[in-house]
């Protein structure tokens, strides 16, 4: 029965993504544009910044920085845009679902498990294309820095998407948070980006840990915690605002015990 109800609305969370012709049109393409600009248009110059999760003075290649950056961007919005659209469009019937009994605890299982899901096809995706390029000292801490921002981006969509009345107000807050967050700790924009405000921004740990991956051997155990404990915090928020959204008026209402769906 737990199993049945929940293999439904993770099936259900996945169509609803795979749905989203936009968000595929974004995957397939502004991903590999924007990667690709990043690193043939911004000069190949040497670029000297303060890395605080090393707590060393390291030296870059400007495209290839810019290159990591873009990879944070790209895919926080992209994973947050999803989640977020996912979660407006179906709010409606999410509630319904919940006054006709099914269990909302299902419902936010599979939401969370299509989240990890989004989020570590396309870390690996951008980190793929970054490799295409050049290639960063540590690989898999990079995949695992841009999978940690996405899930952290994810959940802000899931509460946006819980909480906001229009889908345009959420579409901004996720493109501009993400765009403020990542360039204000871009050393190319902002020459003070190793100032101790930036530490309060939500991608500080992903950032540190991602740009640390490409230039360095060091693993930033701390950044990657902090930016877990950003995720844990927007994960409960976002799971507080769907249950405040879907909550249960009626809990007379049947569940058919062979496909999950509320009875009729």
């Amino acid at each position: 029965m737990w199993w049945t109800r929940f293999g439904t609305a993770t099936r259900m969370a996945l169509l609803e993504h795979l749905r989203n012709r936009l968000a595929m049109w974004l995957v397939a393409l502004y991903v590999p544009i924007w990667l690709t600009l990043a690193y043939t248009i911004i000069a190949n110059m040497p670029v000297q910044f303060y890395l605080r999760a090393t707590d060393q003075t390291v030296l870059a290649q400007g495209n290839e920085l810019t290159q990591i950056s873009g990879a944070l961007n790209a895919v926080t919005q992209i994973v947050g845009f999803m989640m977020f659209t996912v979660t407006f469009k179906s709010s409606a019937f999410d509630r319904r679902l919940a006054m006709a009994g099914y269990p909302r605890g299902h419902l936010l299982a599979a939401k969370v498990v299509a989240l990890v899901l989004v989020s570590t096809v396309l870390s690996c995706y951008a980190t793929a294309i970054t490799w295409c390029f050049w290639h960063p000292q540590q690989p898999l801490l990079l995949a695992v820095s841009v999978f940690t921002d996405a899930l952290t981006y994810g959940a802000l969509g899931v509460m946006l998407g819980a909480l906001l009345r229009g889908e345009l107000e959420g579409m901004f807050l996720i493109v501009m948070i993400s765009i403020i967050d990542i360039s204000l700790q871009n050393p190319i924009p902002n020459p003070a980006a190793d100032s101790d405000f930036l530490r309060i921004l939500p991608s500080y740990g992903a950032m540190q840990a991602a740009t640390t991956a490409g230039f360095t051997t060091v693993i930033p155990v701390a950044h990657l915690l902090l930016q877990l404990s950003w995720c844990a915090l927007l994960t409960v928020m976002g799971l507080l605002a769907f249950l405040r959204r879907t909550r249960d008026q009626n809990r007379g209402g049947r569940v058919s015990t062979t496909t999950g769906i509320p009875a009729t």
